[in-house]
C-alpha cells in the first residue's frame, strides 16, 4: 500500500476500509526500516502523527469527513514552521530553533485532516550544498545519484513510499529537480498562490511552495488544500482556488501544447529528447495540437542574474546570523552568502531589470497556448557526498549537469509548472519532462499532465527499495 495513489487510499479511508491509525503506523514502520539508509527525514514526528491519526479516525467514524487528505500521512520540507517542533532549514545556525506557531501551509494541511509524519531534509538554506552536520538524502533509484537540490528529502521520501505526498519549495528548480531525480510529480504553483508565511526564506521574490507526489491527482489535491489568500503574506493572491479533482478529467481535445525544439533539445540528453518526442506523440493522439513556439533566449547572463538576485536576497534573509555567525554555516552556503554580500544594489537592480525584460517575453509565449512542454531540468547524474558537502568551488563542476535554463524562467516569472515521468534510460533511471503555463493555470496544467499520465505507465514504476 505504501506505493498506492493518495487518491485511491483516500477513497478507502472515506469508506472506512482503511484505518488512518493503521496507515500511519505502517508508514512510520517503513520510515524506521528504510530511512536510516535513505536519510530523507530530519525529524520524525511519531507521537504527533499518531495523535493526529487517532483524531482523524474518530472524526471519520463519527461522520465528519474533511476531504481526500483526511487521514493521509504526508511530510513537509524542513523550511516550514511547525509549532513546538524544530525547524532547521538544513542550517547549523538554526539547529535548535523551535517555532511558536505553524506556517500557514501547515495550518491548512491540518484543516484538511492530513497527518504530518515529520520534517524532511534539505540542502542548507535551500541552496545547493549540504551542511556537514545534517543528513544527505539518498536517491532510492541509486545511491550514487543526485537526489535533486534543496527539496531532496521531499523527493526521496515521496519516491520511496515514506509518505503519500510531501511539500517542497522552488527558488530555481527545487521542486522540479527532485521530481526529476526521483521520478515523481512536482507541482510548482504561481507565485503568491501558496502562502510563504512561516516558511524560511531563501530569496523572497523567487520562493514558491508546492507539492511532490507520485500521481498528478495527488499533487492536485495537496495544492488545492494549501493554496489560497493569506493576509499574513503580503505577496499572497486573492484569486479563487479551483476544485482540482472536479476539473481533472477535462481531457486534451483542442488543447494547444507549445514546443520550442531548440530550447527543449540543445544540450539535452538524447534519451530524454527521444522520450519527450514520444510524449508529444501521445499528447497528439489524445487530441492535443503541438504548435511551434519561441521561448526567449535564456543564457548564461540570465542564469548569472538569477544567482545575483538569489544571493542578494538570501544575504538579507540571513542578516541576523550572517556574517556574525559565519563559521556556523556550512562551506557552500557560507560562500553563497559571501557572494551575496558583494552584490551591489546597482548590480541587483540591473539583474532585476534583465529579469523583468525576460519575463515580459516569456509570459507572452505562455499566454498564447495551454502549456509549453520542455525538459524538467536534466537527468539524474552521479555525484559524491564530498562534493555536496563541499564549498561553491567544489560544487561548480556539478552545475554543468543541472539545466537551470529549463527551471529558472518559471521562477523568474512566477508562473506555474508541473513535472512528471516520461520514460527511462537504458538502466531504468527515470526521465522527466514538464509543462509550463501562464499565471494561475495550475488546473489546466494538471488536466494535461493527468491525461498524459493516464495514457502511459511511467507513473507506476517504483524504485528498488
Amino acid at each position: 500500500m505504501h506505493y498506492s495513489s493518495l487518491i485511491d487510499v483516500a477513497k478507502q479511508i472515506e469508506a472506512m476500509e482503511v484505518s488512518p491509525v493503521d496507515l500511519t503506523k505502517m508508514t512510520l514502520d517503513r520510515i524506521a526500516s528504510l530511512d536510516p539508509h535513505l536519510r530523507s527525514y530530519a525529524t520524525v514526528m511519531t507521537q504527533q502523527a499518531l495523535a493526529a491519526a487517532r483524531t482523524a479516525e474518530q472524526e471519520i467514524r463519527s461522520g465528519t469527513y474533511r476531504g481526500p487528505l483526511h487521514g493521509i500521512p504526508i511530510a513537509v520540507k524542513d523550511l516550514c514552521y511547525t509549532r513546538g517542533i524544530r525547524t532547521m532549514g538544513g542550517l547549523g545556525v538554526l539547529a535548535d530553533f523551535v517555532p511558536d506557531h505553524d506556517a500557514t501551509v501547515i495550518a491548512k494541511l491540518a484543516e484538511a485532516g492530513a497527518i504530518i509524519l515529520g520534517k524532511l531534509n534539505l540542502t542548507e538554506g535551500a541552496m545547493a550544498g549540504y551542511h556537514p552536520d545534517f543528513g544527505l538524502p539518498i536517491n532510492p533509484w541509486g545511491a550514487q545519484l543526485w537526489a535533486g537540490a534543496s527539496s531532496s528529502g521531499s523527493g526521496v521520501a515521496t519516491a520511496a513510499g515514506l509518505c503519500f505526498a510531501s511539500l517542497g519549495s522552488d527558488t530555481g528548480g527545487s521542486i522540479r529537480f527532485p521530481a526529476m531525480a526521483n521520478g515523481v510529480v512536482g507541482l510548482k504553483p504561481t507565485y503568491g498562490r501558496v502562502s510563504r508565511y512561516g516558511v524560511l526564506s531563501l530569496a523572497e521574490s523567487l520562493d514558491h511552495v508546492g507539492p511532490l507526489a507520485r500521481r498528478v491527482a495527488d499533487a492536485a489535491v495537496v495544492f488545492e488544500a494549501i493554496a489560497g489568500f493569506d493576509p499574513n503574506d503580503p505577496t499572497s493572491l486573492a484569486d479563487p482556488v479551483p476544485n482540482m479533482l472536479k476539473e481533472l478529467d477535462r481531457g486534451l481535445k483542442g488543447a494547444q501544447i507549445g514546443f520550442d525544439r531548440d530550447y527543449a533539445t540543445k544540450g539535452v540528453d538524447p534519451g530524454l529528447v527521444a522520450s519527450i518526442g514520444i510524449a508529444l506523440g501521445v499528447l497528439e493522439e489524445l487530441g492535443a495540437e503541438i504548435v511551434d513556439v519561441n521561448i526567449p533566449e535564456f543564457g548564461e547572463t540570465h542564469v548569472n542574474s538569477w544567482f545575483e538576485i538569489c544571493a542578494y536576497e538570501a544575504c538579507r534573509a540571513h542578516a541576523a546570523n550572517y556574517p556574525a555567525r559565519a563559521d556556523d554555516y556550512g562551506p557552500y552556503f557560507r560562500d553563497f552568502l559571501g557572494f551575496g554580500s558583494e552584490v551591489s544594489d546597482e548590480a541587483y537592480s540591473q539583474a532585476s531589470q534583465l529579469r523583468a525584460e525576460f519575463n515580459a517575453q516569456f509570459i507572452a509565449v505562455l499566454s498564447a497556448v495551454d502549456a509549453v512542454a520542455c525538459p524538467g531540468g536534466g537527468v539524474p547524474f552521479p555525484v559524491s557526498a564530498e562534493i555536496q558537502y563541499g564549498d561553491m568551488a567544489n560544487f561548480d563542476p556539478t552545475m554543468q549537469n543541472i539545466q537551470m535554463q529549463h527551471t529558472v524562467p518559471a521562477d523568474f516569472a512566477g508562473t506555474p509548472t508541473i513535472s512528471l515521468p516520461c520514460g527511462t534510460n537504458e538502466d531504468g533511471i527515470p526521465y522527466t519532462f514538464q509543462f509550463l503555463g501562464a499565471h494561475l493555470t495550475e488546473s489546466r496544467l494538471c488536466q494535461i499532465a493527468h491525461a498524459y499520465e493516464e495514457a502511459t505507465e511511467w507513473h507506476a514504476r517504483c524504485p528498488p527499495v
